[in-house]
């Protein structure tokens, strides 16, 4: 195994991360963004008024986006597995 093969399945590590994450942090924020408009314009600034809506889009986003992610998951893992053969004695 060469430093560079490494490195290119790390980075694929990092990249599967990202994508197995993104649709969660994207729902968080846009909600968040939209809670502290709400709460500027009303001058509510309690922290916990703006928990339970950026929960539940998170919760959302994972049950919707979940077999997509899930997919990208196994497809790293295969071609991880597919590696460890490959490089093994």
């Amino acid at each position: 195994m060469t430093r560079s093969y490494a490195i290119d399945w790390f980075r694929e590590m990092l990249w599967t991360a990202v994508l197995a994450v993104g649709p969660a942090i994207l729902a968080v924020v846009i909600v968040g963004l939209i809670m502290a408009i709400l709460q500027a314009a009303t001058q509510v600034n309690d922290q916990a008024v703006a928990f339970g809506p950026k929960a539940v889009a998170a919760v959302t986003a994972l049950v919707v986006s979940g077999p997509w992610i899930l997919t990208q998951l196994s497809e790293f893992m295969i071609g991880i597995f597919g590696a460890v053969e490959r490089v093994a004695p």
